[in-house]
């Protein structure tokens, strides 16, 4: 291709645009998915970025900077600014200059091939008392219970440590992928991913919602054959996961534990929910024993885009056992991407949405915004209420109601989920469309109990806070309709349109609505949450409510 007629437009400042009416534009999309972030999306050119993190990510994962540079000449319109290439190619040999390695004689050290940035981060004060007696010009010995933080640190510089210190074994024990109660085989890429994952050793394998990331968790462990802590972000998830192992691998019911707040069972498997996990007692965080309890060979993080900053803190202790990371998106809303990077492991593997779309593991998805018009009486409200207050106004208003009903009346015969933040909002709902609620009050025993109704296809309306964001597993929704969210949480985006991504049996396609007050601080947090469903390829229709 020459220049001039490419979709891409690179500048010096490392931002790149792409034009999405272009025939190449998902070409182009996907080979910049792994070293390019996506930053805004509006509806003709989205905005790239090539950030350090990026970069090191692909370079971990295997690409190198000859790979990056043909991309962005490639797609270019114009000759791509020769700085850039430098800087990019300057940025990700700084990936692995320094090695983490084990030595024969001195356990734990850090090693160079370049004397002059050893020296330089040497000097540096937070990493200074790290660092232990030099053993040759090359090599400097590290305490083993600094190996998290100085990875933190290193990263924080500018200077990428590669981790080759290997891994403790941990206890074994037997675990095998079993086709005995079902027939199922893993899926190329599930295989690929936890390949790639064996592979580094750890770090963390990025998967649509749907497209069974669980499977990948129990090959990895298949290939560990160890004893194995899952950490989860709520009990439902954590039964999920245990339900899926005893039903694909030889572990038995009784191989597994669950530690969770009501029960506090350690056994050769254990799956334990972040919160109990980051509970204090007396100041102390409880579940130091639990890390403590086995000689666990392989932890894994499930949905790690929100694992709480004091899990951070007790995996810097943990850098000696394997540690896979399972996610639908690297963007953390804290920005603490760098820690994930650091502490549980670079991306081994990612596989863009629209190519597991396109091998029928997950639905086409087809989004729509809807706009609805406050009513003069609500503008004026909105007008004069304090900031702090504007969102959740405009996120709950009452007009918004009768467009949900609508949208509901367009798919009469299909499975629905009504998403929402703001439970007097969602209880308005549930009274108006006579369908139950669930939200944080709801017992574990009546959520499953209404989860189990909605798959047997006996409610076909179900309204869900934030408690169903993450890691429920409802394969029979067709039709989400998103009323308010966390602001503009690109991630909670991620993981609402997960959850009607599962193959529908017609292979029709799942209808992602978001209702949207226009003219409000609840239409510019819809902008920002679609920046990721964009970077993945699905484009928003955007609707006025008098066309639905």
């Amino acid at each position: 291709m020459g220049l001039g007629d490419g979709p891409l437009i690179v500048q010096s400042d490392k931002t790149v645009l792409l034009e999405i009416g272009h025939a190449q534009a998902q070409e182009a999309r996907t080979a910049l998915a792994p070293f390019a972030e996506l930053e805004r999306a509006p509806e003709h050119v989205h905005t790239y970025r090539i950030t350090p993190l990026a970069l090191w990510n692909a370079r971990a994962a295997g690409h190198d900077a000859e790979q990056v540079v043909h991309v962005l000449e490639t797609y270019s319109r114009f000759p791509v600014p020769q700085p850039l290439l430098v800087d990019v190619a300057e940025t990700m040999e700084r990936y692995g200059r320094l090695i983490l390695a084990n030595h024969p004689a001195h356990g734990l050290v850090l090693e160079s091939t370049d004397r002059a940035v050893l020296a330089e981060i040497r000097r540096h004060k937070k990493i200074r008392p790290m660092l232990g007696e030099e053993i040759d010009e090359d090599t400097l010995i590290v305490h083993p219970s600094e190996r998290g933080r100085l990875k933190q640190e290193l990263v924080k510089v500018g200077w990428p440590a590669e981790d080759l210190a290997g891994y403790v074994d941990g206890e074994a024990h037997p675990i095998t992928l079993s086709t005995e109660q079902e027939n199922w085989q893993l899926r190329d890429y599930q295989e690929m991913a936890a390949d790639s994952f064996w592979a580094g050793g750890s770090g963390v394998v990025v998967l649509p919602c749907g497209a069974g990331k669980t499977m990948v968790g129990a090959a990895s462990m298949a290939k560990s054959q160890t004893t194995t802590l899952i950490l989860v972000t709520n009990t439902v998830a954590g039964r999920q996961w245990k339900d899926e192992l005893v039903r694909r691998t030889s572990l038995t019911e009784d191989e597994i534990g669950e530690y969770s707040g009501e029960k506090k069972e350690i056994r050769p498997v254990t799956i334990a929910t972040y919160q109990v996990v980051t509970r204090k007692t007396k100041g102390e965080f409880r579940a130091l024993e639990l890390f403590d309890s086995r000689d666990w060979g392989l932890i894994i993080y499930d949905e790690v885009h929100l694992l709480p900053a004091p899990v951070f803190r007790m995996t810097s202790d943990l850098q000696s056992r394997r540690r896979l990371g399972l996610t639908a998106t690297l963007v953390r809303e804290d920005g603490r991407e760098d820690d994930v990077f650091s502490l549980i492991g670079p991306k081994r593997y990612d596989a863009p949405w629209k190519d597991i779309e396109a091998q029928g593991w997950i639905a086409p998805a087809d989004c729509t915004e809807v706009r609805v018009q406050l009513t003069e009486s609500e503008r004026m409200v909105y007008a004069t209420a304090e900031q702090n207050e504007k969102y959740r106004l405009a996120a709950c208003s009452p007009a918004k109601n009768r467009i949900v009903r609508r949208i509901l009346d367009q798919h009469p015969d299909e499975p629905t989920l009504v998403i929402g933040a703001y439970i007097d909002q969602l209880e308005e709902l549930g009274d108006e469309l006579d369908a139950p609620v669930i939200d944080g009050r709801t017992t574990t025993h009546r959520r499953e109990e209404l989860y189990a109704a909605f798959r047997s296809g006996e409610l076909r309306v179900l309204i869900v806070s934030k408690v169903a964001n993450f890691s429920i597993d409802l394969p029979g929704a067709s039709v989400a309709v998103q009323v308010s969210g966390t602001f503009g949480s690109r991630q909670e985006e991620a993981q609402r349109l997960g959850r009607i991504l599962r193959p529908k049996p017609d292979g029709g396609p799942a209808y992602f609505y978001s209702v949207v007050a226009r003219d409000t601080l609840d239409a510019d947090y819809a902008a920002h949450r679609q920046r990721f469903l964009a970077e993945q390829g699905y484009g928003y229709r955007i609707i006025d409510s008098v066309d639905l």
